[in-house]
């Protein structure tokens, strides 16, 4: 009995050890261990070519902080401003090869490279950042063109009405812009040509020192420009033509393989703030042009306002803009004619 007695407990221990291994084992299926957390953040470096006290800079850096607030520091990006890391002209190539994560630039320092998008950058008699950074963003969305496949859209933008700025030269009509000096960037110069300047490519960290010395006798800029780039120092004029007024647009791009090699969620996050980002952007260039303003009249600078026929002149002379980018688009396969039509509807609606 006894011998019986042992068996029989030995079989009920092997019995409940069974048991027990069964409901561990569907305990881990349903409640699978948590993934391991991420120790080290995800680091990106971002290249951009205002000054880190320019209010782009300064938002900029903003849109860092959140990306790096809502990933619970999961991402962590360090800023490189006043194109300390990649010089403007180079900043779309620098993300491409990876010198820089993401880049803020301009397109129209490599004029021609992005056909489509680029017809922003014509004298439409622009107004409002907010209208144009709303609209270079419709823009790419409704023709998806190819020109930014090499690397993923964060947001585009675009600036308010780019002016023309002298140092000492008075304009007041037409003929006066001829052979002034001025200097531009990319696709701004057919502008300044256009109106009988000579244009001269420059970066906008070198204007201030240009103008002062002399070297050239004003530049192209919105509002903004005269005191956030403090130009409003060295040039004592600016010709308030509006018929004629450009933007630039521009890009925040991230290098593809950087992008892709983000977590999902991360992904989802960016995206989400980056749709967030573009009127905010836009507020950001209507806030300093009007704060621009304000400091040059403040300096005791002119603001010279032509009359409607001068400013029909002026308007006159730059059309020819239009169809050029036409044809030149056309050549490159880039339904311009579509892009600019749209462009010019969406201004009627939103300026």
């Amino acid at each position: 009995m006894l011998k019986n007695s042992k068996g029989g407990m030995k079989m009920k221990s092997v019995k409940w050890i069974g048991i027990t291994l069964c409901f561990c084992l569907a305990a881990g299926l349903l409640y699978p261990s948590p993934a391991p957390a991420q120790t080290k953040p995800i680091e990106l470096t971002y290249s951009m070519h205002f000054v880190a006290s320019h209010q782009m800079a300064v938002f900029g850096r903003k849109w860092a902080d959140e990306v790096e607030k809502r990933t619970n520091g999961r991402v962590k990006i360090t800023m490189f401003p006043g194109g300390s890391l990649i010089p403007s002209p180079q900043a779309y190539d620098g993300v491409i090869k990876g010198i820089a994560d993401i880049a803020m630039s301009f397109q129209g320092f490599t004029r021609g490279r992005f056909p489509l998008t680029e017809a922003i950058d014509l004298p439409l008699a622009w107004k409002s950042g907010t209208a144009a950074t709303n609209i270079v963003n419709e823009l790419y969305a409704k023709f998806q063109p190819k020109e930014y496949n090499d690397t993923q859209i964060m947001y585009l933008h675009a600036h308010g009405a780019g002016l023309f700025h002298t140092r000492t030269k008075v304009v007041s009509k037409l003929e006066d812009m001829k052979g002034l000096k001025i200097r531009t960037s990319g696709t701004l110069a057919p502008i300044a040509a256009a109106l009988g300047a000579a244009p001269v490519a420059m970066p906008m960290g070198e204007t201030y020192d240009a103008i002062a010395r002399g070297v050239v006798d004003g530049t192209v800029a919105p509002y903004e420009g005269l005191e956030q780039w403090k130009l409003g120092e060295v040039c004592k004029n600016t010709i308030e033509n509006y018929s004629i007024a450009y933007s630039a647009a521009g890009f925040v791009v991230m290098n593809k393989a950087k992008w892709a090699s983000l977590p999902p969620d991360v992904q989802k996050i960016i995206q989400e703030l980056n749709k967030e980002w573009i009127p905010v952007t836009g507020k950001v260039w209507d806030d300093v042009d009007k704060s621009g303003r304000e400091y040059t009249i403040k300096r005791g600078n002119k603001i010279i306002a032509l009359g409607k026929e001068e400013e029909a002149r002026w308007a006159k002379a730059v059309q020819p803009l239009m169809a050029e980018y036409v044809a030149q688009a056309k050549k490159k396969g880039v339904p311009g004619d579509e892009a600019l039509k749209f462009i010019q509807e969406r201004m009627k609606q939103l300026q």
